[in-house]
């Protein structure tokens, strides 16, 4: 989790000024601020995340100490494939986490028949990410969902508008799943390239190679 520091700082005279620092890891972010402290010259230092919330130094400690024997840190990959001969879609998702001070990659694929475009499959892998969140018990964090679909992902950030029934009653879905988890989302959109693994995932799926498992990764 990132968060910015907001202190007042006052001289020996007695001058003060109020600084604003850029997001960091959390951790980070608690180690300057001890130092700080430590100088006695700071008062009012607060921890301020993506959602507002806000903690003091004592707060966030607890807090960190909390969330490590929880899921975070949370990065979903997703990617959908149609095939027009078939009719069916496959879905991937890579979900990738922090628990108790170790790194793990979740995958899962899906092979459905109900959908008709390439983009309800896209919609459709979201999904089946947002239902491996709940099963993990993410809830009320940050989380980074990265795709390659510039549709879903710029519909979902109200930047392009949706006219197709079928996407809105997704796009539905998503945000009540979202809602339901009390997650707050950050959209990316990347090249195909780098959503390389939901992708092969999501092509696996379409071959009828079903995938679902978690290992202990090593993360940057």
């Amino acid at each position: 989790m990132n968060v910015s520091i907001v202190l007042t700082y006052q001289t020996p005279k007695g001058t003060e000024a109020t600084f604003h620092s850029d997001e960091m890891p959390a951790s980070k972010a608690m180690m300057i601020a001890e130092d700080l402290e430590r100088t006695g010259r700071t008062k009012h230092l607060i921890f301020i995340d993506k959602m507002e919330n806000t903690w003091n130094l004592k707060e966030l400690k607890k807090f960190m100490a909390e969330i490590q024997t929880e899921a975070h840190h949370v990065t979903v990959y997703f990617d959908g494939g149609f095939d027009l001969k078939t009719k069916k879609s496959g879905l991937g998702c890579v979900i990738y986490y922090d628990k108790n001070e170790k790194s793990f990659r979740l995958r899962k694929n899906a092979l459905v028949e109900e959908l008709h475009t390439n983009n309800e499959a896209e919609y459709a892998a979201l999904h089946l990410a947002l239902q491996e969140l709940a099963i993990l018990e993410v809830h009320h964090l940050p989380v980074t969902i990265v795709g390659d679909s510039k549709v879903v992902i710029n519909q979902l950030n109200d930047e392009w508008p949706c006219y197709e029934a079928e996407l809105s009653k997704w796009m539905d879905r998503i945000e009540n799943q979202i809602k339901k988890l009390g997650i707050t989302p950050e959209y990316e959109v990347v090249s195909r390239k780098e959503n390389r693994e939901a992708d092969q995932l999501a092509s696996q799926a379409l071959k009828e190679i079903q995938v679902m498992g978690t290992r202990e990764v090593r993360r940057e």
